[in-house]
């Protein structure tokens, strides 16, 4: 069923890794996969701008259609294969309603994160404005401080106690920060869902590979 799908993605990106966890969930697997290096700039190529001319990864097909965004490619697979695999969206509207609620608010979690990190990884130190980073950090630990409560009544899960697209969209975001160095003890709830998730069967056979091979980074060390 998945031999007609094909992935074009890159290793560590958090929006690349939900399309990957969306698609075991739904246990379709064997589809056509190519892992691009971003340090050789292949998500420009022709190959990715031909499905995705924003020149960005994910670039998902089904057969002859396309869907690049990466949580409009987990609905869609949802939508498509609902009686497959593992059921992603809940029955109950309060379920559902905290669902999409948390899902979309990954949004901004996801913004503030690239903001903190991308600042220090793209901006020399010489160049760097103290005032600029300090906003990026207080912004960025007041979105962790937010996310550390959301998990106070459901530790296990971000919208209940069942897996959901919530979790296919939030996980991968909070996976990066702790390989980039964020403080276990720090976050320490944030830290159980990680730890509780991080081996889940959908989760542990998508972990990036470039992960396994290289030591983890201490970038949020001081976050």
């Amino acid at each position: 069923m998945a031999k007609n799908m094909s992935l074009l993605w890159g290793s560590g990106s958090p929006p690349c890794w939900r399309v990957m966890i969306a698609l075991e969930e739904k246990n379709l697997k064997g589809y056509n996969q190519k892992l691009l290096s971003f340090e050789k700039n292949e998500h420009k190529s022709k190959e990715v701008m031909d499905i995705n001319p924003r020149g960005q990864v994910p670039a998902f097909k089904h057969g002859d259609l396309i869907v690049n965004e990466s949580l409009a490619a987990c609905f869609y697979l949802e939508s498509q294969f609902k009686s497959q695999g593992n059921k992603l969206i809940p029955d109950g509207a309060a379920e559902q309603a905290l669902m999409y609620q948390r899902l979309f608010e990954g949004f901004p979690f996801y913004q503030k994160m690239l903001e903190f990190i991308f600042y220090i990884w793209l901006v020399p130190e010489e160049e760097r404005h103290d005032s600029a980073q300090k906003r990026n950090k207080e912004a960025l630990i007041a979105e962790l401080k937010l996310w550390e409560g959301y998990l106070d009544k459901a530790p296990c899960c971000m919208a209940g106690k069942t897996f959901t697209l919530a979790d296919v969209a939030v996980f991968p975001c909070i996976a990066f920060l702790f390989h980039y160095g964020l403080r276990e003890e720090r976050y320490p709830k944030l830290a159980a869902y990680y730890n509780g998730l991080k081996d889940r069967p959908s989760i542990k056979a998508t972990w990036p590979p470039t992960w396994l091979d290289s030591p983890r980074e201490e970038v949020l060390k001081d976050v």
